[in-house]
């Protein structure tokens, strides 16, 4: 798993205009983020479209941010939602992925913050 891309930072502050202190904002602003606690919860209570939604916004947000193998794995999640299909493995791949990019994300922020 080492050759995993958890965060481009690069290509995040591209996103911004190359403005590395808005785009170390909205990482720290993204730490807030419930989606991933969202979609746990309609899944254990059986209401895909909110965990349809929840996994849709996380996928945007990792997209927006280039939170890259996030937004891979949360793509994924997304896809099997939609089939009413949802691998119990890929709801902890998605966590694992998640806490990973987390700590990703605070070397960056560290580093550029």
């Amino acid at each position: 798993m080492a050759d995993i891309v958890y965060i481009n930072a690069d290509e995040g502050a591209k996103r911004v205009m190359n403005n590395t202190k808005l785009y170390i904002k909205l990482l720290g602003k993204f730490k807030d983020d419930q989606s991933l606690s969202q979609i746990d919860s309609a899944l254990s209570a059986g209401n895909t479209e909110a965990a349809r939604n929840a996994s849709h916004t996380l996928k945007g947000l990792a997209a927006n941010l280039s939170l890259t193998e996030l937004f891979k794995q949360v793509a994924e999640l997304e896809g099997q939602i939609k089939a009413g299909s949802v691998s119990s493995d890929q709801i902890v791949l998605v966590k694992n992925v998640y806490n990973q990019t987390m700590i990703e994300m605070d070397k960056v922020i560290a580093q550029y913050g």
